[in-house]
């Protein structure tokens, strides 16, 4: 009751600071021209793969449908979080308004909700491709594609509604500066002058069904692959089956390192320089490695990019 009149009398926070991600003069100018390098190339490979998905007929399977989601994704995802990255490393700490820093933290939440979504299905579709070939065509049939692509869009909007919600719903009465790059979670019930229990419980059983949900489908799909690898009978089928599935597998590996580190817990994180090098690696990193991982050994990528070469 009296914290609750406390809070009550406190001015309401109406902007905060953040800090980005270094404070050193002598660095940020580096860092502003890495990470703006980084920003161009991700929308640059990105824009590319859905440009040769959407121009060339034998791209046209689930596999890349589901790759062109994705690119489309990184772009929206690297163009959230990026700005604001950069802005601070060129001017130094950055003031953003509330609703703008909650307009921020609505659409990553949703991007990387979805993004779990989209790593699930991918991992599914390898599944069906390796281990019930027959039933491929049935079973990653076009509506069952774009009904997983839909689901996976308004998914992580609608998870991304409910956690926005709480999180806006505190009060916070300062101090006002994240140390982060970009409206975070953790940072922002870290600055809360309210009781955030139910705030934490909402991000945690949202991120044990997002997160460890979509994780466990894929680990479970590329269990069932392994199985099946090892008992298909030729060497060069079993390398076939394996060169198709250790990208996404890498991808995986990364993205969901770093995310489970930092969403799957309860309590609000207090080491925030981890917390500021581990996002900087699935919200920089990630998206800029994915085409090239995706695409480097892929002959038919090859051959559709070697089309738009040669016809340009």
């Amino acid at each position: 009751m009296e914290r609750s009149l406390a809070v009550g009398n406190m001015t309401r926070v109406q902007e905060f600071v953040l800090l980005g991600l270094s404070t050193r003069p002598e660095v940020r100018d580096v860092l502003f021209a890495v990470f703006l390098t980084l920003y161009l190339l991700t929308l640059l490979e990105n824009s590319l793969i859905v440009l040769l998905v959407c121009r060339h007929s034998e791209l046209h399977k689930p596999m890349y449908f589901f790759l062109g989601n994705l690119s489309c994704l990184e772009m929206c995802y690297v163009s959230v979080t990026t700005p604001s990255l950069l802005a601070g490393l060129r001017t130094g700490p950055c003031r953003v308004p509330l609703t703008a820093c909650m307009t921020q933290l609505f659409f990553f939440i949703s991007l990387i909700c979805t993004e779990c979504t989209l790593l699930a299905s991918m991992a599914y579709d390898r599944y069906v491709a390796i281990c019930r070939p027959l039933h491929y065509p049935l079973l990653m049939r076009p509506q069952v594609c774009l009904g997983l692509a839909v689901t996976s869009w308004l998914g992580g909007l609608l998870v991304s509604v409910a956690k926005t919600t709480c999180i806006a719903s505190l009060s916070y009465c300062g101090p006002n500066v994240l140390n982060q790059f970009f409206c975070d979670v953790s940072p922002l019930l870290n600055l809360s002058c309210a009781h955030v229990a139910l705030t934490e419980l909402v991000d945690f059983i949202s991120a044990i069904i997002i997160f460890c949900g979509t994780l466990l489908v894929a680990l479970a799909s590329y269990s069932a692959i392994g199985v099946s690898v090892l008992h298909m009978p030729s060497a060069a089928a079993r390398r076939k089956a394996f060169s198709t599935c250790a990208s996404h597998l890498v991808v995986v590996g990364i993205f969901y390192s770093a995310a489970l580190f930092i969403y799957c817990r309860p309590s609000r994180i207090k080491s925030m320089d981890l917390n500021k090098v581990l996002s900087v690696i699935y919200t920089v990193a990630t998206p800029v490695c994915n085409p090239v991982i995706y695409c480097l050994r892929n002959r038919e990528v090859h051959a559709a990019l070697w089309k738009t070469l040669h016809w340009s």
